[in-house]
């Protein structure tokens, strides 16, 4: 094949794509609209978000399994299921699959399907994902962490002696796990009580003075011509109203002026030279970093990688600069192609960050914040919705793209909990994706997030377990308390 020489060329191989690509995962939210780009690409996921209506989603129905402990198990699940099967068949050899997460038992799967897994291994994905590793890594590159040691915690006397020159404020970090869950904020002994049992069975914990800070993601991938860099974004974090975990992600906000022109340079020169030490250590493609900026001295810090799409993923691929050229997925899709490529990484950065090719874009990610189960009875559909002038949210139309939204007033809602599903803490109800921002410029949620809020909850009608039981409801209520964007 020809070598590419443009983003024309790579935009036109796309279109002409022959190889069937699948991104088999719980939904299809990360990559939403790549399917728009590339001839070929499927999605096979567990939950339907669409009811049936959108061309490109294989929902398999219903089949025994055992109980899910995490995105991989469903992935698994996928990959086995008769249904699933067939559809890959169907498609013949040559077959390529993405997913958000992964294991050793995925790519066993994948080989007997005749599946390559376009990712860096699980095993290498494992590594590099380690929280942990990511700050030695990250002062490999020159990127620094906030001011941190790493070690065992055996006890209340020995984490203050190891951390004696970080303050009296701490936040621990586990090697592994959802930011929300395995974070802990330590300021006195009886804080470390709450959490000892956890934190001392890491085998190693990452220490840090507690700073001031306001969070951002950007996304990036690391290809053979170099690190290609998206924008950086605000992130909404451990808002009570969308959330029930103290740090947790609920959301990102896109737009031109999020952080001043210095800051935006230094994440995406951050960002550059990361991607360079990731293909140091024999990582290519998709990643994210989480940047962490000291409001009290202006000092941008690494907070965490994430080694493949993320929640935010919808942002980075759907936004001005990705219609104009290509989004970001794309470059790690020919990453993995081996279709020989020229390309000017620098330029492409440069023109990526210019503050003309960034429109103004917000997500929210709501979660069930209460601590008891229920059964749902009604869920709003996936689509575009609207706020009215008398404050109701009216539903527009059935649509599985944001470019619907015309104004500020409209939202692009994703059911994950549909009707016969159940709430639970931390279960994933939907996500709004809006134009405009969803947070003030002191970082709090603006009025129309909150009415949207509101609003999507009020959406929901839902039992409490026990009457269901009471009416004969069959129940099948599957342990899902992990994260699935």
């Amino acid at each position: 094949m020809k070598k590419l020489k443009n983003i024309s060329d790579i935009r036109r191989f796309f279109h002409r794509n022959e190889a069937p690509i699948y991104f088999i995962s719980a939904t299809n939210f990360n990559l939403l609209g790549i399917s728009e780009w590339v001839r070929n690409f499927h999605y096979i996921n567990y939950i339907d978000c669409f009811d049936g209506r959108h061309p490109s989603v294989l929902v398999p129905s219903e089949a025994p399994h055992r109980e899910f402990e995490g995105i991989e198990d469903i992935n698994n699940y996928l990959l086995q299921h008769k249904e699933v099967v067939d559809f890959i068949e169907q498609r013949g050899p040559g077959g390529k699959a993405v997913f958000l997460m992964f294991n050793e038992e995925t790519e066993a799967l994948c080989a007997e399907l005749g599946l390559d897994v376009w990712f860096p291994s699980a095993e290498l994905r494992s590594r590099v994902d380690n929280k942990i590793e990511t700050v030695r890594i990250g002062n490999k590159a020159g990127v620094p962490s906030v001011p941190n040691v790493l070690s065992k915690v055996d006890g209340y006397a020995q984490l203050r002696e190891v951390s004696s020159e970080l303050g009296e404020h701490l936040v621990l970090q586990a090697a592994f796990g959802d930011s929300g869950k395995t974070t802990w904020f330590i300021s006195n002994e009886d804080d470390y009580k709450k959490y000892a049992e956890e934190i001392e069975q890491e085998v190693e914990v990452k220490i840090m003075k507690r700073v001031n800070v306001r969070g951002s993601a950007i996304e990036a991938c690391t290809t053979k011509r170099g690190t290609i860099v998206g924008p950086l974004m605000t992130e909404l974090v451990g808002f009570k109203e969308l959330t029930p975990y103290k740090g947790g992600w609920c959301g990102n906000e896109i737009f031109a002026d999020a952080f001043p022109q210095a800051v935006r340079e230094r994440a995406q020169d951050y960002t550059f030279k990361f991607g360079e030490a990731l293909r140091e250590e024999g990582y290519r493609g998709y990643f994210e970093l989480d940047f962490l900026i000291d409001q009290d001295s202006g000092e941008l810090y690494l907070g965490e990688l994430n080694p493949r799409v993320t929640g935010a993923s919808t942002m980075t691929n759907s936004a001005a600069f990705a219609h104009a050229d290509a989004p970001l997925f794309l470059f790690h899709l020919l990453e993995f192609s081996d279709v020989d490529f020229d390309l000017d990484v620098e330029e492409l950065n440069g023109r990526w960050s210019d503050s003309d090719n960034i429109d103004s874009w917000s997500q929210l990610v709501l979660k069930y914040n209460d601590d008891r189960v229920e059964w749902v009875s009604a869920a709003p559909e996936s689509g575009i919705w609207h706020l009215e002038d008398d404050g109701r949210m009216v539903y527009r139309r059935f649509d599985y793209h944001r470019r619907g939204i015309e104004t500020e007033s409209e939202g692009f809602y994703l059911r994950i909990v549909g009707a016969s599903d159940y709430f639970y803490k931390g279960a994933d109800l939907g996500i709004l994706i809006t134009r405009g921002r969803l947070m003030n410029d002191d970082f709090t949620l603006n009025e129309r997030a909150l009415r949207w809020i509101r609003d999507i909850r009020g959406s929901y009608a839902a039992q409490p377990l026990d009457e269901v039981k009471q009416e004969n409801v069959p129940v099948s209520l599957e342990a899902g308390a992990f994260k699935i964007l």
